[in-house]
């Protein structure tokens, strides 16, 4: 599947590809699933084209499948074994799939693949942000853009971490009941606002959305409070944040983004394995939106446009 042109979703076309190569390194995943992220929507709408994104790419990141070859340096045991895989900015959207031996972690047993595609970046994203947000046991979390696959995970994390309140923002009560069964505590609407029981600030906030809204959640911070930044699907925030910040400078908030880029690949490789385990025996779910044909990943990108994902939707090659 590739993008043949920026913006909507009936700009990506199938296309036969070569077979890839391993190079020194990499191994090529016959791909099972493919895991559609927000990311993946913002790159196909062309938000990112200035990063280097250009159009006749193949968009994915994220892939679980079996490892069919691999390249120099690489231990041949490797071939056989089922893995999750991370692609790189692109290269997931298709039946074969390449990837650095240092991105690849092998599968626990009990995980499908498609589960493994859902929780397999996003948890790890989760993990991570909360520690960069130094969140501890006893805090109010409130989750901005939580009924995503990061938002869920973000939701059950904390939840089992010690939270004292998971609040979370999102588009409808029905999605408020299913992260209410989830760990969440507080279900408010998208502007932060519905539930006349919550707290009026928090200790962490974890956003995924980002937009010209971000600003205002800033004011949602108690006195030392934490905001990450770990996506941006409604735009990237406004140049009002430091100064919200600094109008309230006495109550010491804090605003940060983050990336998995950051962590050390042991550190990130060891975190993913615990938490796909954690998956496997049921600790943390794997709410799949729906399973999709590779040749609908068009269809995919419309749901994705239209709000109406709960979860994540996975491909299957």
């Amino acid at each position: 599947m590739k993008i043949e042109r920026f913006g909507d979703p009936d700009g990506m076309v199938m296309a036969d590809v070569a077979d890839p190569s391993p190079g020194p390194g990499e191994v090529v995943v016959a791909t099972e699933a493919v895991g559609v992220g927000g990311v993946d929507a913002v790159i196909r709408r062309g938000t990112l084209a200035g990063f280097g994104f250009e159009t006749g790419m193949v968009p994915g990141s994220e892939v679980a499948g079996v490892v069919t070859a691999v390249g120099a340096g690489v231990d041949t045991a490797w071939v056989g074994r089922s893995v999750w895989a991370f692609t790189g900015r692109d290269g997931g959207y298709a039946e074969r799939a390449v990837a650095g031996l240092d991105d690849i972690t092998e599968l626990p047993a009990g995980l499908s693949a498609v589960d493994a595609v859902t929780v397999g970046s996003s948890a790890t994203v989760a993990h991570f942000a909360l520690a960069h947000a130094h969140f501890v046991p006893g805090e109010s979390v409130l989750v901005r853009g939580a009924a995503g696959s990061i938002g869920i995970s973000v939701v059950e994390l904390a939840s089992r971490g010690g939270a004292s309140t998971v609040a979370v923002t999102t588009s409808s009560p029905e999605r408020g009941e299913r992260l209410r069964e989830l760990g969440a505590t507080h279900v408010l609407d998208r502007s932060g606002d519905g539930d006349a029981a919550a707290p009026e600030r928090y200790d962490v906030i974890i956003d995924i959305v980002g937009g010209p809204a971000t600003g205002e959640f800033v004011d949602r911070l108690a006195a030392n409070g934490r905001m990450v930044v770990v996506g941006a699907v409604a735009g990237m925030p406004p140049a009002d944040v430091a100064g919200r910040l600094l109008a309230s400078f006495q109550q010491s908030r804090s605003f940060a983004t983050f990336s998995l880029d950051t962590i050390p690949v042991p550190a990130r490789n060891a975190a993913r394995a615990d938490l796909l385990a954690r998956a496997a025996k049921g600790d943390l779910h794997a709410v799949v939106h729906d399973r999709l044909p590779l040749d609908q990943a068009a269809e995919a990108h419309r749901q994705m446009d239209l709000g109406t994902v709960f979860g994540r939707i996975v491909l299957e090659a």
